[in-house]
């Protein structure tokens, strides 16, 4: 079985479907690794050295965690969504 998607990349909208479509497997690979981030940063926090840390420290690491893998990834969300 085969398909083809045919844009026209000069549209907006067009662009923006094409993007999606190419950007499908960079944002599974993103989710990835968005799910396994809570591993990751429950080994930084558990350690003695970070103790005294809070929630907003813990939201905080999590935030730049998400925004790094995005862009290790080459993933613009305004890019996808506008």
């Amino acid at each position: 079985m085969k398909a083809k998607l045919i844009f026209d990349t000069t549209d907006p909208d067009d662009r923006q479907e094409f993007l999606r479509c190419t950007k499908a497997f960079d944002m599974s690979m993103a989710l990835w690794d968005i799910i396994h981030l809570r591993k990751k940063l429950e080994n930084r926090f558990e350690s003695n050295d970070n103790k005294n840390n809070d929630v907003f420290d813990g939201i905080e690491a999590f935030s730049e965690g998400i925004s790094e893998i995005l862009e290790n990834h080459n993933i613009n969300i305004d890019e996808l969504l506008t």
